[in-house]
């Protein structure tokens, strides 16, 4: 059974079918993205390079398509990451940015919803 699962996107938010089970699974790999994030911010000495960490890219299809990206290596702290979102379906596609933290919001309160 699919709920609505709203974001809050920088400008606007989006609504859409999305299933308890690949929020659980999104939730889950927001969670080592901010483990990544958390280790390229927390260099070992200064002007030593960090580690490259891996990108997120989760895709999720169901009634729509969706699609998130997030590359950890060019945010300085998990607070200030943003996340590349592409939703679409037969009849629209929409292609925009979200701060992190507030994914990560969003999918805990529908969470909380539909528990």
């Amino acid at each position: 059974m699919s709920s609505k699962l709203t974001l809050n996107l920088v400008e606007g938010s989006v609504s859409f079918s999305f299933s308890p089970e690949a929020a659980r699974e999104l939730q889950s790999a927001i969670a080592q993205l901010m483990q990544s994030l958390k280790a390229v911010s927390t260099k070992m000495t200064p002007g030593a390079k960090a580690t490259p960490q891996q990108s997120l890219e989760y895709r999720y299809t169901g009634e729509v398509f969706l699609e998130i990206f997030c590359n950890p290596n060019i945010w300085a702290t998990p607070f200030a990451a943003k996340v590349l979102i592409t939703l679409r379906d037969a009849h629209i596609r929409l292609t925009t940015e979200a701060e992190l933290t507030r994914v990560s919001e969003d999918l805990n309160l529908y969470l909380e919803q539909v528990s």
